[in-house]
């Protein structure tokens, strides 16, 4: 699978995609979730022991009383476009990218 391609103007590129997010350094601002029209995406809420405790779907969710805080974590990675509007939002830069020439030769079903 040829996974490069061209700029306008004819030069070679590489696209790079965003493989996952820093859970250490992630705030969980929620802004590349916000930003992100692929839904590549979502946040979760972690306790103490940094153990995801499930996909947070608003404020009132506390997970029992367990929620420490909340991180933006990759589901779907194969839905990236490497647009990088995630990176360009987030005050972190938490996201890390492959390249696509790096990735395995057949995408994951």
């Amino acid at each position: 699978m040829n996974r490069s391609g061209f700029t306008r103007d004819g030069c070679s590129w590489i696209p790079e995609y965003l493989n996952f997010v820093d859970a250490g350094t992630c705030i969980g601002c929620g802004r590349c979730f916000k930003v992100c029209s692929r839904e590549v995406m979502h946040p979760y809420g972690i306790n103490d022991a940094g153990q995801i405790l499930g996909v947070c779907r608003g404020a009132e969710e506390d997970f029992d009383g367990e929620l420490t805080r909340v991180i933006m974590a990759v589901d779907y990675p194969g839905r990236c476009i490497g647009c990088g509007a995630c990176a360009r939002v987030c005050p972190k830069n938490c996201q890390v990218y492959v390249r696509a020439d790096l990735l395995p030769s057949e995408p994951p079903k």
